[in-house]
Protein backbone atom coordinates (compact mmCIF):
# COMPACT_ATOMS: atom_id res chain seq x y z
CA UNK A 1 0.00 0.00 0.00
CA UNK A 2 2.77 2.58 0.81
CA UNK A 3 4.69 1.41 -2.39
CA UNK A 4 1.71 2.16 -4.29
CA UNK A 5 0.70 5.34 -2.83
CA UNK A 6 4.10 6.69 -2.93
CA UNK A 7 4.04 5.98 -6.90
CA UNK A 8 0.90 8.00 -6.72
CA UNK A 9 2.06 10.92 -5.45
CA UNK A 10 5.33 10.91 -7.61
CA UNK A 11 3.67 9.66 -10.86
CA UNK A 12 1.03 12.64 -11.51
CA UNK A 13 -0.79 12.88 -8.10
CA UNK A 14 0.81 16.12 -6.75
CA UNK A 15 2.29 17.15 -9.75
CA UNK A 16 -1.16 16.91 -11.93
CA UNK A 17 -2.92 18.91 -8.92
CA UNK A 18 0.02 21.86 -8.67
CA UNK A 19 -0.76 22.13 -12.57
CA UNK A 20 -4.20 22.23 -12.26
CA UNK A 21 -5.03 24.68 -9.93
CA UNK A 22 -7.89 22.82 -8.24
CA UNK A 23 -8.85 23.35 -4.35
CA UNK A 24 -10.60 20.22 -4.19
CA UNK A 25 -8.07 18.37 -5.40
CA UNK A 26 -5.20 19.89 -3.53
CA UNK A 27 -7.57 19.25 -0.53
CA UNK A 28 -7.83 15.39 -1.60
CA UNK A 29 -3.81 15.06 -2.15
CA UNK A 30 -2.90 16.71 1.16
CA UNK A 31 -5.38 14.32 2.53
CA UNK A 32 -3.74 11.38 1.05
CA UNK A 33 -0.22 12.54 2.46
CA UNK A 34 -1.74 13.28 6.01
CA UNK A 35 -1.77 9.27 6.17
CA UNK A 36 1.28 8.32 4.55
CA UNK A 37 5.27 8.18 5.84
CA UNK A 38 6.91 9.43 2.85
CA UNK A 39 10.53 11.00 2.86
CA UNK A 40 8.77 13.51 0.13
CA UNK A 41 5.76 14.08 2.53
CA UNK A 42 7.00 17.69 3.91
CA UNK A 43 7.50 19.13 0.62
CA UNK A 44 5.03 17.74 -1.11
CA UNK A 45 2.86 19.31 1.57
CA UNK A 46 4.72 22.64 1.33
CA UNK A 47 4.76 22.90 -2.22
CA UNK A 48 0.70 21.77 -2.18
CA UNK A 49 -0.29 24.65 0.63
CA UNK A 50 1.54 27.40 -1.45
CA UNK A 51 -0.60 26.41 -4.90
CA UNK A 52 -3.67 26.59 -2.73
CA UNK A 53 -2.55 29.86 -0.83
CA UNK A 54 -2.90 31.50 -4.52
CA UNK A 55 -6.66 30.19 -5.37
CA UNK A 56 -8.40 31.20 -1.54
CA UNK A 57 -10.26 34.40 -1.48
CA UNK A 58 -9.23 36.66 1.23
CA UNK A 59 -5.96 37.76 1.84
CA UNK A 60 -4.89 37.12 5.17
CA UNK A 61 -6.16 33.26 4.33
CA UNK A 62 -3.73 33.57 1.16
CA UNK A 63 -0.57 34.98 3.32
CA UNK A 64 -1.04 32.13 6.66
CA UNK A 65 -1.61 29.16 3.79
CA UNK A 66 1.54 30.15 1.99
CA UNK A 67 3.45 30.73 5.23
CA UNK A 68 2.34 27.38 6.35
CA UNK A 69 3.34 26.01 3.07
CA UNK A 70 6.99 27.52 2.41
CA UNK A 71 7.50 26.57 6.44
CA UNK A 72 7.59 23.01 5.42
CA UNK A 73 8.99 23.23 2.26
CA UNK A 74 11.86 25.10 3.12
CA UNK A 75 12.04 23.12 6.07
CA UNK A 76 12.36 19.77 3.63
CA UNK A 77 15.29 21.90 1.65
CA UNK A 78 17.28 22.31 4.76
CA UNK A 79 17.13 18.66 5.65
CA UNK A 80 17.58 17.52 2.11
CA UNK A 81 19.67 20.52 0.02
CA UNK A 82 20.52 17.98 -2.22
CA UNK A 83 16.81 16.65 -3.52
CA UNK A 84 16.63 17.89 -7.07
CA UNK A 85 12.76 17.19 -6.59
CA UNK A 86 12.39 19.52 -3.81
CA UNK A 87 14.88 22.23 -5.85
CA UNK A 88 11.96 21.81 -8.90
CA UNK A 89 8.97 22.10 -6.16
CA UNK A 90 10.26 25.38 -4.89
CA UNK A 91 11.10 26.90 -8.90
CA UNK A 92 7.31 25.89 -9.54
CA UNK A 93 6.09 28.13 -6.66
CA UNK A 94 8.46 30.88 -7.37
CA UNK A 95 8.24 30.97 -10.63
CA UNK A 96 4.36 31.47 -9.84
CA UNK A 97 4.06 33.34 -6.21
CA UNK A 98 3.30 36.69 -5.97
CA UNK A 99 5.86 39.39 -5.88
CA UNK A 100 4.61 40.73 -2.23
CA UNK A 101 5.53 37.34 -0.94
CA UNK A 102 9.36 37.81 -1.87
CA UNK A 103 9.75 34.28 -3.21
CA UNK A 104 11.43 34.35 -5.57
CA UNK A 105 15.60 34.39 -4.79
CA UNK A 106 16.53 31.01 -5.15
CA UNK A 107 15.04 30.40 -8.69
CA UNK A 108 18.03 30.44 -11.11
CA UNK A 109 19.87 28.14 -8.67
CA UNK A 110 17.02 26.05 -8.34
CA UNK A 111 16.42 25.73 -12.21
CA UNK A 112 20.36 25.01 -13.01
CA UNK A 113 20.11 22.47 -10.38
CA UNK A 114 17.63 20.66 -12.22
CA UNK A 115 19.22 21.31 -15.96
CA UNK A 116 22.18 19.59 -14.49
CA UNK A 117 20.67 16.67 -12.39
CA UNK A 118 17.44 15.95 -15.07
CA UNK A 119 19.04 12.88 -16.70
CA UNK A 120 20.06 11.04 -13.63
CA UNK A 121 16.12 11.49 -12.13
CA UNK A 122 13.29 9.29 -12.42
CA UNK A 123 11.07 9.28 -15.73
CA UNK A 124 8.09 10.38 -13.47
CA UNK A 125 10.08 13.22 -12.42
CA UNK A 126 11.44 13.97 -16.27
CA UNK A 127 8.09 13.86 -17.19
CA UNK A 128 6.79 16.16 -14.89
CA UNK A 129 9.49 19.01 -15.15
CA UNK A 130 8.71 18.32 -19.11
CA UNK A 131 5.65 19.49 -18.66
CA UNK A 132 5.95 22.07 -16.60
CA UNK A 133 8.77 23.47 -19.23
CA UNK A 134 5.57 24.45 -21.29
CA UNK A 135 4.73 27.25 -18.54
CA UNK A 136 8.39 27.84 -17.07
CA UNK A 137 10.28 30.71 -18.13
CA UNK A 138 13.64 29.21 -16.98
CA UNK A 139 13.10 25.66 -17.72
CA UNK A 140 13.24 24.78 -21.87
CA UNK A 141 12.56 21.40 -23.05
CA UNK A 142 15.95 21.79 -25.09
CA UNK A 143 18.17 22.24 -22.34
CA UNK A 144 17.02 19.47 -20.50
CA UNK A 145 17.09 16.45 -23.55
CA UNK A 146 21.16 17.99 -24.81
Amino acid sequence: MQDLCSRVLTEGGVYTVLASGDVDGIDSELAVLQVLSIKEKEAYEGALRMKKAGLLARPKDKLAMFKSGYIKLESALAKDSGNVEYHFLRLMIQEHAPKVVHYDKDRERDSQDVIRSFSKLSPALQKAILDYCKHSKLLYAKELNG
